[in-house]
């Protein structure tokens, strides 16, 4: 169904966008880290949040990028433009909901997850908290339009208009924070300002009559409850899957601030570096919802699998690459953060033993996206929440708590965890072919 021509079409855009997500996210802690260290801690606790939030907010596109794309597989395309209206329609109003919460309890929310940290890094945080929470509906919206696009197998749309959008985005938080000396707030408003704008434009093109997958008129936004159920029978379940993984991540966040500014700096730097290792995975991963979405809609469950195994193992050729790098240069690229020595020395740690341990993780991470497009979006939840708890959050308290390891012992959890994940998905993978349903 899928020429190397098609892979290649859908999979590099993915991956250059991305790779600018990411770049944006380390430049924005570089940045941080330049009006110092609280700033930087400060902005890490607030985006454990944000990614918490848009993470849930992406696992309800991806409910609606499957059904679309199934439909698209089934030839049936008047049906996928149903389910692009309701996808945008449900997302923005649990996003305008999320927004009222988080901006009527910041303060309070903040306290109760991070508990006591240094009060200039609560002040950092709070301020940074409630202007980037105002942004959490367009990030919706951007999302869900993009995630259409993947369906019709055309990535290149939100890659160009993140292309434009990052570039935009960076050069207003430089001209914020080194020009003006805004702070924290410098980073805050170009962030706010380019994901409305983001938004806007995603929303205008996928109107466009010559999308296979588009809104037509605004009735299409009239909730239908079958074709709402549809989605969130996939969304749900990867929503709170997404949702679990991420408050398992604050309450990891929360144990590594008990450890000092020290820990919290040099954790937020190495995760800032080691997501370079996950784009291709991630963006193969994205790239599996529209092919195997099609496939299994078209009744090419075989092929599904074919797939999945190749593009699984073109990840390991670039982890391959990508870990060398990270493992050679890593006292180079921590360097760049202007890090305490402490700080610093930690962060190289964590980063190179990171880079090892990453042989498991496509079959932790990549593989459950075919089980999503699937309709196997259930048992990837279970597993995924069961696994986050059981392992890495009881073993990073283990280590960190009982055999006194410091910062290092979150990542010891973690690796625990990626393990059970990829023994599981690995196996479940295997009947593919059998489990896979098709959307009616």
């Amino acid at each position: 169904m899928f020429t190397k021509k098609d892979l290649m079409k859908l999979l590099a855009p993915l991956i250059v966008e991305q790779i600018l997500i990411v770049l944006v996210g380390m430049v924005n802690v570089m940045m941080a880290a330049a009006v110092g260290e609280a700033s930087v801690s400060g902005v890490s606790l607030v985006e454990s949040i944000n990614i918490l939030v848009i993470q849930m907010l992406s696992a309800l596109a991806t409910g609606g990028a499957v059904i679309s794309s199934q439909y698209l597989g089934k030839k049936q395309s008047e049906n996928a433009c149903k389910a692009a209206g309701q996808l945008i329609g449900v997302t923005t109003v649990l996003s305008v909901l999320v927004t009222l919460i988080a901006l009527a309890g910041r303060g309070g929310l903040l306290r109760a997850i991070f508990g006591s940290v240094d009060e200039s890094v609560m002040s950092d945080a709070v301020v940074y908290f409630w202007i980037t929470a105002l942004s959490y509906p367009f990030v919706a919206v951007y999302n869900s339009c993009a995630a259409l696009f993947r369906s019709m197998g055309n990535s290149k749309a939100s890659m160009a208009v993140s292309l434009v959008i990052n570039t935009v985005n960076v050069a207003g938080n430089a001209v914020c924070v080194y020009g003006l000396h805004m702070g924290v707030t410098g980073l805050a408003w170009p962030t706010l300002f380019c994901r409305v704008a983001a938004a806007v434009v995603m929303l205008f093109m996928i109107q466009s009559p010559g999308n296979v997958v588009r809104i037509n008129r605004l009735e299409d936004l009239k909730p239908d409850i079958p074709m709402i159920k549809k989605i969130l029978s996939i969304g749900i379940p990867n929503g709170l899957e997404n949702g679990m993984f991420q408050f398992g991540k604050l309450a990891l966040q929360s144990l590594i601030s008990s450890l000092g500014t020290a820990a919290i700096a040099s954790y937020a730097v190495a995760s800032n570096l080691v997501t370079l290792l996950y784009l291709p995975g991630n963006a193969i991963g994205l790239g599996l919802i529209t092919i195997v979405g099609q496939c299994v809609g078209a009744g090419e469950k075989k092929e599904a699998k074919r797939y999945t195994r190749l593009l699984v193992g073109a990840n390991y050729g670039i982890l391959l690459l990508l870990c060398t790098v990270m493992v050679v240069f890593s006292d180079q690229l921590a360097s760049v953060y202007n890090l305490s020595g402490e700080a610093a020395k930690i962060s190289v740690r964590m980063v190179v033993v990171h880079s090892y341990a990453m042989i498991v993780w496509p079959l932790a991470f990549t593989i459950p996206y075919a089980l999503r497009a699937s309709m196997d979006a259930k048992f990837t939840m279970v597993v995924s929440i069961f696994s986050m708890w059981l392992f890495r959050i009881a073993f990073a308290y283990f280590f960190v708590r009982v055999m006194n390891t410091g910062v290092m012992g979150v990542w010891y959890g973690m690796f625990i965890d990626w393990i059970f994940r990829a023994v599981l998905f690995s196996w479940r993978f295997r009947g593919i072919e059998k489990r896979a349903v098709s959307v009616s």
